[in-house]
């Protein structure tokens, strides 16, 4: 791993984040939102939204962890719907399911919009239920051989990582998911290139790592992490407690690791790389090398988003 490519000296971060969708990339910066995805006659069908600015209580320290994480859950699922749907009207195959189609009939164009929060509770529940709830049922069956409240919370944590790290490299073995995972490496060299004050275009871009010390794959680390050092200090009370305990504690550690992502973001000491090591290896499976389209994607939302704000500096 080489930190002096991942961490350039000199680069000048950015508040500007992406996420990968469905053959395509979304930007977004402090002022509007791009959305770029590439059918399959090539051409690229780019959307640009403006975004509200934070209020006063969202750029609070912790809390704008916690509103970031909430607003990426839900930008998120609209984003990868939008993508579905341009990729559905160029006439690419993505069947619906009945239930689908069946809220169509029901709520017309009220539809996707209960479709986009019905998937972010269901991933909420299932995030919750897999991640958070049953690695402390699971670990339960160790207090027969040690009562030690600090070792059965960090077993607790380990069966956590490990779950996570087996779930993503299960879903890195399918087609559709490695495709959105090289627009992902794509979307990390456009940022790279543009941090580093070069021209953004497809040869620069290609230069650079597809890892990217401020990325939502390292935060996911983070959370994992922090997790279970805290939660190694509260004991190994019963069931419903730890459970309650866990819960009510995700959007603290949710806010904490988003100011350890931040600071890893714009800092290169040897403090920051350290701690940035297991969110780097698991960017290795969740980003792949992309070909030039795909940084061409990228490129268009990234453009995009620098245009809108120069136009719009007032905002």
């Amino acid at each position: 791993m080489d930190f002096d490519r991942i961490f350039i000296k000199n680069a000048q971060p950015t508040k500007i984040g992406g996420q990968a969708v469905l053959e395509g990339v979304m930007m977004k910066g402090s002022s509007s939102m791009a959305t770029s995805v590439r059918i399959p006659n090539g051409e690229i069908i780019l959307k640009v939204d403006k975004t509200k600015p934070p209020g006063k209580i969202s750029k609070l320290p912790i809390i704008r962890g916690i509103v970031a994480f909430g607003s990426a859950l839900v930008t998120g699922t609209k984003t990868l719907m939008y993508s579905a749907e341009v990729l559905e009207e160029a006439g690419v195959d993505m069947e619906k399911g009945k239930f689908d189609l069946w809220i169509e009939r029901k709520l017309g164009d009220k539809a996707n919009t209960f479709l986009i929060y019905l998937s972010v509770v269901i991933a909420l529940f299932f995030t919750i239920g897999l991640f958070i709830i049953f690695p402390t049922i699971a670990i339960n069956f160790m207090k027969q051989f040690t009562e030690n409240a600090i070792l059965l919370n960090l077993l607790e944590g380990v069966l956590r990582i490990v779950m996570f790290v087996i779930y993503v490299v299960l879903i890195s073995k399918l087609e559709d998911i490695r495709r959105v995972f090289q627009y992902h490496g794509a979307e990390h060299k456009s940022i790279h290139c543009y941090e580093s004050g070069l021209e953004l275009s497809v040869e620069n871009c290609k230069s650079f790592p597809t890892l990217h010390p401020r990325c939502g794959t390292s935060f996911m680390m983070f959370v994992l992490v922090i997790s279970l050092l805290l939660f190694s200090l509260l004991g190994w009370p019963s069931l419903l407690v730890r459970i309650l305990s866990r819960l009510l504690f995700i959007p603290i550690i949710a806010g904490l690791s988003y100011e350890v992502l931040r600071w890893a973001g714009r800092s290169n000491t040897a403090l920051v790389k350290f701690i940035s090591i297991p969110g780097l290896w698991l960017q290795m499976l969740t980003t792949q090398e992309p070909d030039d389209s795909q940084i061409e994607t990228a490129l268009s939302s990234l453009k995009a988003v620098l245009d809108y704000s120069e136009g719009n500096e007032d905002l």
